[in-house]
């Protein structure tokens, strides 16, 4: 809790980016107080923007290539998952295709999409414009409304 209240007292694009890198992993943190708070202190919000979309981005990279390389020992070991439910996930990720990485950035399902699109190989450069679009996306229209709402 003292690193969540040391970024509060004194942000920074670095903090916003790693904290934003981790949220997009496995690890259930959250970065979007972070780019409220200092859009409310004043940060350029086209820097924040960008800043916060590439950490999150990287994180899902890594999620990403977690799946290509990683994923019969995260499937089978960590996340325990069997033929029958990798069979399931395969045919609704089929089902939605790859424009399900739109919502990426979407609690609880984002971080699997992203192992998904690993594990079934999805083409990096496809990857890489629907998963950095929809952050993007999600950070703009936050630091907008937090923006418009607070007056600057």
């Amino acid at each position: 809790m003292e690193l969540l209240q040391t970024l509060a007292d004194s942000p920074s694009l670095p903090a916003l980016f790693f904290l934003s890198f981790l949220a997009s992993t496995i690890l259930p943190i959250g970065s979007e107080w972070l780019l409220i708070v200092m859009v409310m202190q004043g940060f350029p919000l086209p820097r924040l923007v960008l800043t916060a979309s590439l950490g999150n981005f990287l994180g899902a990279c890594t999620t990403y290539l977690i799946g290509i390389w990683g994923s019969d020992f995260v499937i089978r070991k960590v996340l325990r998952i069997d033929d029958r439910q990798l069979d399931r996930a395969g045919k609704m990720y089929e089902k939605y295709g790859i424009w399900s990485l739109l919502f990426s950035w979407l609690p609880v399902v984002g971080d699997p999409l992203c192992l998904l699109a690993g594990i079934f190989r999805t083409g990096f450069a496809r990857f890489s414009l629907l998963v950095f679009g929809g952050k993007f996306l999600r950070y703009a229209a936050l630091a907008y409304l937090v923006a418009k709402s607070t007056g600057d």
